[in-house]
């Protein structure tokens, strides 16, 4: 199973406690966030995490491993993008 997986990708995993506490791993880079949207970077795709109040409370992108707090009202993924003209049109999309 490990020569499946491989080195390169970790386990990707969320855990979501009463919408208030949400705790990822493989994650490899955070966006950006502010109290409404925070947009992450994981092994399986760009994830966009919406509520109110939201904020990091732990960021250890060494082992890839995100606290997030707040109301979380939804968790949406789209597929990574590889080149900066599509990563723009993504964004476009995101918060147009």
């Amino acid at each position: 199973m490990e020569e499946l997986n491989g080195s390169r990708s970790r386990q990707h995993r969320i855990s979501l406690i009463n919408r208030q506490s949400c705790t990822l791993s493989g994650v490899s880079d955070v966006l950006s966030f502010d109290v409404g949207e925070v947009l992450l970077e994981t092994d399986q795709g760009m994830l966009m995490i919406k509520g109110s109040d939201l904020h990091v409370s732990r960021l250890t992108l060494e082992k890839g491993e995100v606290d997030v707090d707040g109301r979380i009202d939804s968790l949406t993924y789209s597929e990574n993008i590889s080149t900066g003209g599509k990563a723009q049109s993504l964004f476009a999309r995101l918060f147009g």
